[in-house]
């Protein structure tokens, strides 16, 4: 289903919302279609990302609210999400909850940490930043609210 089929579905169902906005769009990972298989099955609450791709990119923080597609790789979307929370803290103080909404590998602060330290360091070189422990981090948690049939 592409996104635009998707987005009408759900607003077939939720009439209000036919003039919310949305993004559509992948995980950012080495294994993006897994990050959507956690999502869909309610393990993956929450995301997180690199606040200064935000600046290099012009692009506005996520806000409570905000509507999301979840594409595969393949670019079929599955399943839109509605964000429930978001915080801007340092690398070193996201929080072992965030961590385990996240839903990755065993679910500890130190698994976050260690693939996020990787993930966030070769985002940055992509716009010649360096990675540091203190370099702000987009914390967001989200709900979906509609799966592709």
């Amino acid at each position: 289903m592409k996104e635009q089929e998707l987005w009408q579905a759900y607003t077939d169902e939720k009439p209000a919302c036919k003039n919310e906005q949305y993004e559509a769009w992948c995980y950012g990972s080495d294994d993006p279609d897994l990050l959507l298989q956690l999502t869909l099955s309610g393990i993956k609450t929450a995301t997180a990302s690199a606040y200064p791709l935000y600046l290099y990119e012009n692009c506005d923080l996520p806000k409570v609210g905000d509507y999301n597609i979840i594409l595969k790789t393949d670019g079929s979307a599955l399943c839109i999400i509605r964000t429930t929370s978001v915080k801007v803290v340092p690398f070193l103080n996201v929080s072992a909850e965030h961590a385990y909404l996240e839903g990755e590998g065993d679910r500890s602060l130190r698994f976050w940490r260690e693939v996020h330290a990787s993930c966030f360091a070769k985002e940055l070189i992509e716009i010649d930043q360096i990675f540091s422990e203190n370099m702000l981090v987009v914390c967001e948690e989200f709900e979906v609210v509609y799966r592709a049939e």
